[in-house]
């Protein structure tokens, strides 16, 4: 009697830059930014190295070879993590839901780290020094928003005078603006919301 998990050989056959533009194309809930940075990090960094290749294929050794002539040719650390993130997640999909491989080949410990330097931090004070030198009061409690809600860019520019309850002190976060990579400014929902009301819109609260 034979066990274990059988994958079939034929299935495997298909290429990595098909299946991984197929794997976008159908991954729910992307939103528009992120499907250009997929694209982005397919085109120029998986798929001149390793998109010819049948995904049933892919070895760890190969993806090794990949990255670190990614870096050799003077990709950086961050980058090349973010383009083996995503093909490790590409290559799961493909272990866990269609049988491609009977293991994700992506095992390169420490491949997925990017490293970034400490980005500056102004003060408190440095903030309302800030704040208090614009003469428009609208960008006044930009900065005052963004900094003490901890409201990321596109939603603070995304905000309307119907989201801001001045007696309750309170902020809804109900959309985000992202710009993509031909300009065009378009409107999503934020990144996040509050795990206890997923259907509810986000709202914090700022005082000062």
């Amino acid at each position: 009697m034979i066990s274990g998990e059988w994958t079939d050989p034929d299935r495997g056959k298909v290429l990595l830059h098909d299946y991984a533009r197929t794997w976008i194309k159908e991954r729910p809930g992307l939103r528009p930014k992120t499907v250009e940075l997929y694209t982005w990090l397919l085109d120029r960094h998986i798929v001149p190295g390793l998109g010819g290749v049948a995904v049933g294929k892919l070895t760890t050794q190969m993806i090794r070879s990949w990255r670190a002539k990614l870096i050799d040719n003077g990709v950086s650390v961050s980058t090349a993590a973010k383009a083996y993130r995503l093909l490790r997640a590409v290559l799961m999909t493909a272990v866990e839901e269609d049988k491609l491989l009977s293991r994700n080949p992506c095992r390169i410990k420490g491949a997925d780290n990017e490293q970034t330097p400490e980005r500056p931090i102004l003060t408190v004070a440095q903030v309302f020094e800030l704040a208090d030198k614009m003469a428009d009061r609208r960008f006044r409690a930009l900065i005052l928003l963004a900094t003490f809600a901890s409201l990321r860019w596109g939603e603070v520019i995304a905000l309307r005078r119907a989201d801001i309850d001045l007696n309750a002190r309170t902020v809804r976060v109900r959309e985000q603006l992202i710009e993509l990579d031909g300009g065009d400014m378009v409107l999503a929902p934020p990144k996040s919301r509050p795990a206890s009301a997923p259907s509810a819109s986000p709202r914090r609260s700022f005082r000062r």
